[in-house]
């Protein structure tokens, strides 16, 4: 990874805007820990999920990539105040690598942004999902998490990028709009990719006790007629500073690290670094994910 930069002593511009020079500390760690995390719809909270869990993630000591996969509408970057130069689309048409597209986040956590408002990276085709997969292995294998931002929804890309993380976290809010498309998504990945394991989010609870209520729902449904396995990892309450920091362009983890959901992020991330490897693929799409990533010859 040629562009990582590790000094912490740039200013905003040249952090936020111009790509990661290499930083001579960053050693080859062991496999990464890729996490997809996914929403039946949009409006739930799932990009500022991501924002916040990579940050709390770095705060306790991980090296996070973050790849904003909503690929034709991309706003990871817009959330927390970055200016790229160039974006995962300049890679798709060959005049720029992953590596060179890199750029430096809050916290230090490393963002691979996505274009907005380019309709035809909606659907990549399978050269471009070979390419994305040969370069990200390489990347990646540099971090202790890759987490991947999918678009909301059950289109070709979201499925792909989610089937072929270790764990794929759905993130659900009250709303009952919510549980139905998180639902189909769900469905669309057992269908479809043989997915047999989903990590539940619930974002923007009010209470427990409406959290509790929101995943058993979906609990039922999925049990009853998909016959797979969903496991709540975790409550997000619904914070006021949340908004404040979307409105600076901040993430809530570094604006207001004592604001309850904060806390709740760190006790997402807390939890996450501890989830087993099984070393066994989970969909046929990681199974491809894991021979790209794994060096010739081991």
């Amino acid at each position: 990874m040629d562009n990582l930069m590790g000094g912490h002593d740039m200013s905003l511009s040249a952090r936020t805007s111009a790509p990661m020079s290499e930083d001579p500390r960053m050693e080859r760690g062991p496999s990464t820990q890729v996490i997809a995390v996914s929403s039946g719809k949009g409006g739930v909270g799932k990009t500022n999920v991501v924002a916040n869990l990579a940050v709390t993630l770095t705060k306790i000591g991980k090296r996070v990539l973050v790849l904003d996969a909503d690929l034709g509408l991309g706003n990871l970057d817009v959330l927390l105040g970055l200016l790229p130069r160039h974006t995962i689309e300049d890679v798709l048409v060959g005049t720029h690598t992953l590596d060179e597209i890199v750029l430096r986040g809050p916290a230090g956590i490393h963002v691979l942004p996505a274009s907005s408002g380019v309709p035809h990276l909606t659907t990549l085709t399978d050269a471009q999902q070979v390419m994305i997969q040969e370069q990200l292995a390489a990347l990646a294998s540099e971090m202790d998490v890759l987490l991947i931002d999918t678009g909301a929804g059950i289109s070709p890309n979201v499925t792909f990028f989610a089937s072929a993380a270790d764990e794929t976290i759905i993130v659900v809010s009250p709303e009952p709009t919510s549980l139905t498309d998180a639902y189909a998504l769900i469905k669309v990945l057992a269908r479809q990719y043989r997915e047999r394991r989903f990590k539940v989010l619930v974002n923007q609870a009010k209470s427990p006790r409406e959290a509790t209520e929101v995943f058993g729902k979906l609990d039922v449904a999925v049990d009853h007629f998909l016959h797979v396995s969903v496991e709540l990892i975790g409550v997000i309450p619904y914070d006021d500073y949340v908004h404040l920091a979307v409105v600076q362009q901040k993430a809530l983890a570094e604006l207001f690290p004592q604001a309850p959901a904060t806390q709740a992020f760190m006790r997402l991330a807390q939890q996450v670094i501890q989830w087993p490897r099984s070393g066994l693929p989970k969909s046929s799409v990681q199974l491809i994910w894991q021979r790209t990533a794994t060096p010739a010859g081991n």
